[in-house]
């Protein structure tokens, strides 16, 4: 049985004076012997465990959100409740939230995608009272075994429920997760005077309604709402404008020994990330990139590391956030502006929360509205393109997303999300195997997918009014929370006079300019199949034999570089033209350093519709340059155009033509503009190779990711 198990059977009969020393008891055994409950945190406490209320608390980070539900759990088990289940957004916020709970004495346990060999554990150590607190996350929800077999006795002996990050179930939230929306589902099923907790520390009035409605919280007059100011007094905000991408890593390169411990550099891609932490090592930094991308293993003990200080920074995408404590994070970097404010300070937000003084700083580009437009690129697509997910998924067997794929237009990872929106709506089930359609009847919202959009690009607006103000910064992102409490806060640059100053020396930019332009990314073939081509009428499956595989081919750079990339998407975006000298001068080298294992012997490109000056003329200077013979073109029909990546395989296969190699006797160079999917460089690889090349060399200007 959990310690709780034990304690005094008479908490329930204590007044309230009584039960708030016992909190008071369990908050210093939690946060140290100096602290003292707060007047909302005991408001909050007391709502769930005397009252057993629903209450949505908002207040800032470092505020002591986890206080308030890990005191209600233990004053709950010591009451003979069953355990607190947390549904939780993050691993790193789950490891965390373990060891504080085992600080305020209570036995906390996860269950997880990183765990699933100790589940059958948990879940009994759980039946048995040994576990106070089950921390899930919201797609555990839905896995169908968890679903079935876990969730309906955890939910019957449930002693309280706390939706944590609970801005996550608004799709007006800066980080929308459709899993989120299933807990409306589950607080219906929840037995009457089970008390609920959802907490946030980023929400304006606009998500505080949206997560009130999703949870229910609001279906009620006795709902609790306890909104705090949001002020951090610890952080000094500034921004500083600097013209390239080579002045801003320059700029940071100098100044990053000087900023106060340890902390974060924010990038807005996995690229960006990579490059510049590639780039501070060089200067000298111990530093780590962080992203989705990084193995699990990896991102693990790089948390390990910066909670130590064995690292200066870890340079992070967004998949560093929500949940990652770090009392004494000196600074927070950003190179490019988040696409909203309220995401700007959720993630500012993990620093200062245990020191006086912490360092903010935003250094802008010009490429940040790209990558804002390629984000919200992805948001929930049209009505035509959802309902081919209903046409097509049966009722009477299960089907995987990748075989849903070819028959949809909708790349892997949208449709995943579309699913996701749809179980939610309850017009497809999650199960064993994948998916099934339930036949209730489902209606597109587009106006609320037209608000939605409407208020994001306000708030994309708003990041660009927030760079521009010369009131004060931290009024303004409160004002954007409507936090009540907003005012000006003393400290940042522009109400102090004191900005930090956008000089950077030419050495320092000059090095950051090599890094950044250093030219050449490698790009690595297709090994598989994808399944379920079937139904597109493809008969191709399983691994790609060694002979039609292509070889590991080059690109000058990504699409999302903040150095290389800069220069290609100008250069697409432009009208049709002949391939720039500085573009094909940076090509050249990246031939140059081509360690291939035996020399082409021709250049074959890739027939472009839309770009056949740059395509031709890239291909035509190759030949020249390397004194190799043009081959010809691959000529690919109009069904290769499909964005869906199954899709565009299926056109591919059916539809390419290459030209004639027999007289060939060693590989070809294969050029393009750019690799996306990959599928297009593979299939032609596979036809060239049937056609009579040894080895397929594919080339591309740019990598899409």
């Amino acid at each position: 049985m959990s310690v709780l198990s034990g304690a005094s059977a008479t908490v329930g009969a204590m007044d309230d004076s009584a039960l708030r020393e016992l909190a008071e008891e369990r908050l210093r055994a939690l946060a140290g012997p100096q602290a003292v409950l707060r007047d909302d945190q005991w408001t909050a406490i007391h709502a769930l465990v005397s009252e057993r209320r629903r209450a949505l608390v908002v207040q800032r980070t470092g505020w002591g959100k986890s206080a308030v539900y890990f005191i209600a759990t233990a004053l709950l088990r010591s009451l003979g409740e069953g355990p607190t289940v947390i549904v939780s957004p993050l691993l790193a916020l789950m490891r965390n939230q373990v060891d504080a709970a085992a600080r305020a004495g209570v036995h906390a346990a996860t269950i997880n995608s990183a765990n699933t060999d100790q589940w059958q554990d948990v879940q009994d150590r759980v039946a048995s009272g040994e576990v106070d607190v089950l921390l899930v996350s919201p797609e555990r929800l839905n896995n169908p075994d968890f679903r079935d077999t876990v969730l309906p006795s955890l939910t019957a002996s449930a002693g309280l429920l706390v939706v944590d990050e609970a801005h996550c179930i608004s799709d007006w939230g800066h980080d929308f997760r459709p899993d989120y929306r299933r807990l409306r589902t589950l607080l219906t099923e929840l037995p009457a005077g089970v008390p609920v907790l959802a907490t946030t520390a980023t929400a304006n009035d606009r998500v505080v309604r949206d997560v009130a409605d999703q949870l229910g919280l609001g279906s009620g007059t006795d709902t609790l709402v306890l909104r705090g100011p949001l002020d951090r007094e610890s952080l000094r905000l500034s921004a500083v404008r600097l013209p390239t991408a080579e002045a801003r890593l320059g700029w940071l390169a100098e100044r990053l020994e000087q900023l106060p411990g340890s902390g974060i550099i924010y990038t807005l891609t996995v690229a960006a990330a990579d490059d510049v932490a590639a780039f501070l090592r060089e200067r000298g930094y111990e530093v780590t990139a962080y992203s989705g991308r990084t193995d699990p293993g990896e991102r693990q003990r790089a948390e390990e590391d910066l909670l130590a200080n064995r690292v200066k920074a870890l340079v992070a995408t967004s998949a560093l956030g929500m949940g990652f404590d770090k009392p004494d994070l000196g600074f927070v970097v950003h190179l490019g502006a988040p696409p909203s404010p309220i995401a700007y300070y959720q993630q500012i937000g993990r620093a200062g929360r245990g020191v006086e003084r912490a360092e903010v700083l935003l250094l802008p580009g010009p490429e940040d509205k790209d990558i804002w437009a390629y984000f919200a690129s992805l948001a929930f697509p049209p009505e035509h393109v959802v309902r081919q997910v209903l046409d097509v998924l049966p009722a009477d067997r299960a089907m995987s997303t990748a075989a849903l794929e070819p028959m949809v237009e909708l790349s892997r990872t949208r449709l995943e999300v579309v699913l996701k929106v749809l179980d939610v709506d309850g017009a497809v089930r999650r199960v064993r195997g994948g998916w099934v359609s339930t036949g209730q009847p489902w209606s597109y919202d587009a106006e609320r997918y037209e608000r939605i959009e409407a208020a994001r690009q306000v708030e994309r607006q708003a990041v660009l009014d927030y760079l521009a103000t010369d009131g004060c910064r931290m009024e303004f992102l409160l004002r954007q929370l409507d936090d009540p409490h907003a005012a000006p806060c003393g400290r940042c640059d522009n109400c102090t006079g004191q900005r930090p100053s956008a000089e950077v020396s030419d050495a320092a930019a000059s090095a950051a300019r090599e890094r950044l332009l250093r030219p050449g990314v490698e790009v690595e073939p297709r090994k598989m199949w994808p399944t379920g081509m079937a139904a597109a009428g493809v008969s191709l499956s399983g691994k790609i034999p060694p002979g039609e595989i292509a070889a590991t081919g080059r690109a000058l750079g990504r699409l999302t570089d903040i150095g290389w990339g800069n220069r290609l998407r100008s250069l697409f975006a432009a009208a049709d033209q002949e391939i720039p000298e500085d573009v094909f001068a940076a090509c050249v080298k990246v031939l140059s350093a081509w360690s291939w294992a035996e020399r082409p012997v021709g250049v074959v490109t890739v027939g472009s519709r839309t770009r056949p000056a740059l395509v031709g003329s890239f291909g035509q200077r190759i030949s020249a340059v390397g004194r190799l013979p043009l081959l010809g073109q691959v000529w690919l029909g109009e069904a290769a155009r499909r964005a869906n990546s199954a899709q565009r395989l299926a056109g591919l296969v059916r539809e390419t033509d290459v030209p004639d190699l027999s007289g060939v006797d060693g590989p070809v160079l294969l050029v393009d503009d750019q690799v996306d999917t990959g599928w297009t460089m593979t299939v032609a690889a596979r036809l060239l190779r049937r056609a009579g090349a040894t080895a397929v060399l594919p080339f591309a200007l740019a990598v899409t990711a």
